[in-house]
């Protein structure tokens, strides 16, 4: 019982981030440069790369989790939010609104622990590939040296 009950608040943060995200991307591309202009000026066009990268994440999110296939993207979709979060706390903060970057740090966190609670995708994923265990292609070697002799 407590696995389905951390499953469904993984989920529900994981429904809640792609919809955070996925407005941030979308109005950091429809808004002109000048209603973008924040406290520190950044270029319009890396603004445009960060909002296309927000939408990206907030696929990432949900829709391999959704479908059930490639589950462990959803892992490092939620490594480069974080990363993006980071740069939005960095940023904030040099615009001397330290009360202002408490969120995008609080959401920084949020997308680290869905990270953390969606760890097991990926390394399942590592282990079916084979990628998940070191002495493998070690393993495989001797055994076919073993089948030549």
């Amino acid at each position: 019982m407590r696995k389905h009950g951390i499953s469904i608040l993984l989920w529900t943060a994981q429904v809640l981030l792609a919809a955070l995200f996925l407005f941030a991307g979308v109005m950091k591309l429809v808004l002109p440069p000048e209603a973008m202009a924040g406290p520190v000026a950044l270029p319009t066009l890396f603004l445009r790369f960060i909002g296309v990268m927000e939408m990206l994440g907030a696929v990432g999110l949900l829709l391999p989790g959704v479908v059930r296939f490639r589950r462990e993207l959803t892992p490092l979709a939620c490594a480069g939010l974080s990363v993006i979060m980071i740069g939005a706390t960095a940023v904030t903060l040099m615009g001397g609104q330290l009360a202002a970057a408490f969120v995008p740090f609080a959401v920084g966190v949020i997308v680290t622990l869905v990270m953390y609670g969606r760890r097991d995708w990926l390394w399942a994923a590592l282990r079916s590939s084979g990628g998940g265990d070191r002495n493998a292609s070690t393993s495989r070697a001797s055994a076919t040296a073993r089948r030549a002799a």
